[in-house]
């Protein structure tokens, strides 16, 4: 399983999200532009003195991303779905997205939502 992060602007909910990720041995994805620095400094002042034990990846794009990633099964996470993120048949493949991406991501059929 995996957690993909578009374009996150706040410290302390990727913080949340890292801690969790951590705890359940979950790759985290960061797509870029950040909103906040990832430099020892800033980690240690938003209380991200667990990072060493997330096992992030840092791309410069989502294009950057799905090209090391060619085989990742996007669900897309987003308020205006109808199918519930339960009824899904997750694989090892699986990438969970949050963020901004409805943008330019018009046609997927995966989007999923949380209560």
């Amino acid at each position: 399983m995996n957690i993909v992060l578009y374009q996150p602007e706040i410290p302390q909910n990727t913080g949340n999200i890292a801690r969790t990720c951590a705890l359940t041995e979950t790759s985290l994805h960061l797509i870029k532009p950040l909103g906040f620095s990832l430099d020892e400094k800033q980690l240690k002042r938003a209380g991200l003195d667990y990072w060493e034990l997330v096992n992030v990846t840092v791309y410069d794009s989502f294009d950057q991303f799905m090209e090391k990633n060619p085989e990742a099964k996007l669900y897309l996470l987003t308020t205006k779905a109808t199918k519930f993120y339960h009824q899904i048949d997750y694989d090892q493949n699986a990438f969970l997205m949050f963020g901004k991406y409805e943008n330019f991501m018009k046609t997927t059929e995966n989007y999923i939502t949380l209560p």
